[in-house]
């Protein structure tokens, strides 16, 4: 199937082959002419399946075809709301791009950054408005958003709304919402306050789902790496620089671990920076801009802050530290081998890490498979017995892979 055949007006379908999009992935494929029909939609699908373009292009169709008044209409018409900054950010891009032909407007809002050049657009009318729910509340109290006539709300990644904290906000935005509108929900995973959400704002919802969360995607190669904790820092410059790696997405467990991580491999002359929650909008986008554009080899991010990152040919995804939850293992690695690319995922494993990893093979189906290398923790059965390294100086040679 081809995007031609969704039923996608002229207006989009250029703007999609200037992006050199053709063929739409499975979600798309199956949640644009529900979006387009009208209907509310419960969308299941973890990151890197083309979620936001199977909600942005249905709804700007449906904009551009009622013009409401055309260009005197100063009501929002459409609210995305979304967890990240960064997220908010990958979504207004997507909307812009797709949206070039239709003369329709969106923007974005989210904290961290002075709200006075978000206000002045809000004045001048939007049809679209991407937010993030802290920013949103503080506008929608300071007089700025009124949603009274909203037609489309889409609720995105509700599930790391949960985790983050944002449950309370979201509810309280989902009280000043009207009645009658079109709602698209996406969650990853569905946990009871999610589906409890889902079953309150949803009416009549088709059902979506596409690659559960419990499988990776076919085209990421996986390893795992057995290493002492004071050894990691060294395993990963040893990885960057043996296997050549042009771009790598590392993930930390916590933001202080993510800034030392960066910073030892600034010691190590790799061109490395670190986004999480403490740095300043300024300094996070800076970061993310300077990775895509090639100019950085590492970034070094949290979980919560990694989400929205979309990256053109990413090849490799690095776990510093495993998570403790397995299918947040399952959206770090989908962050490559998108579009039907290759892409590798190497993780590193340390004796604390040993029952996270466990927990990963068994939601995932399979065992990853272990790789040797000059810092080598030697395993038993019964887990770590000794470690191959006592000095943090590569050995030689490797042994051959094998699953654990």
């Amino acid at each position: 199937m081809l995007f031609d055949q969704l039923g996608l007006i002229e207006p989009l379908l250029k703007a999609l082959r200037t992006e050199g999009y053709t063929i739409p992935t499975p979600i798309q494929a199956e949640a644009i002419p529900v979006v387009l029909d009208g209907r509310d939609l419960l969308g299941c699908a973890q990151t890197g399946t083309g979620k936001t373009a199977a909600f942005a292009l249905p709804i700007l169709q449906r904009l551009y075809n009622d013009k409401r008044g055309g260009k005197g209409y100063k009501h929002i018409r459409t609210l995305v709301l979304t967890p990240t900054r960064e997220l908010a950010v990958q979504i207004h891009e997507s909307f812009t791009a797709y949206g070039k032909h239709t003369g329709l407007t969106q923007e974005v809002v989210f904290g961290g950054v002075s709200q006075h050049t978000q206000t002045i657009a809000l004045r001048n009318g939007i049809d679209i408005l991407i937010a993030t729910p802290g920013r949103l509340l503080d506008l929608m109290n300071q007089g700025y958003i009124h949603l009274d006539h909203l037609e489309v709300f889409v609720l995105d990644e509700a599930d790391r709304m949960l985790d983050m904290g944002f449950i309370h906000d979201v509810r309280k935005i989902i009280r000043e919402l009207p009645e009658e509108k079109q709602t698209l929900f996406f969650s990853a995973t569905m946990p009871p306050a999610i589906a409890q959400l889902a079953g309150a704002l949803l009416k009549q919802p088709v059902r979506v789902e596409v690659t559960p969360v419990s499988s990776t995607a076919e085209t990421v190669s996986q390893s795992v790496y057995f290493v002492n904790k004071g050894d990691k820092q060294s395993l990963l410059e040893h990885l960057i620089k043996d296997k050549n790696i042009k771009r790598t997405l590392v993930f930390a467990r916590t933001k202080h671990g993510a800034d030392r991580v960066a910073k030892e491999l600034k010691k190590a002359e790799i061109r490395a920076d670190a986004i999480h929650g403490n740095k300043t909008q300024s300094a996070r986008q800076n970061a993310l801009s300077n990775f895509k554009s090639g100019r950085l080899k590492v970034l070094v991010a949290t979980d919560i802050a990694a989400r929205g990152i979309d990256v053109d040919d990413l090849t490799h995804v690095i776990n510093f530290d495993l998570p403790n939850v397995p299918e947040t293992y399952v959206h770090r690695i989908g962050r490559t081998g998108r579009a039907g690319n290759s892409g590798i995922a190497l993780s590193f494993c340390d004796s604390e890490e040993r029952a996270f990893l466990k927990d990963i093979n068994k939601l995932i189906g399979t065992k990853i498979p272990a790789e040797a290398h000059p810092f080598e923790k030697v395993w038993n059965e019964e887990g770590p017995a000794k470690s191959a390294s006592t000095n943090s100086r590569p050995k030689q040679g490797f042994r051959s892979r094998r699953p654990v």
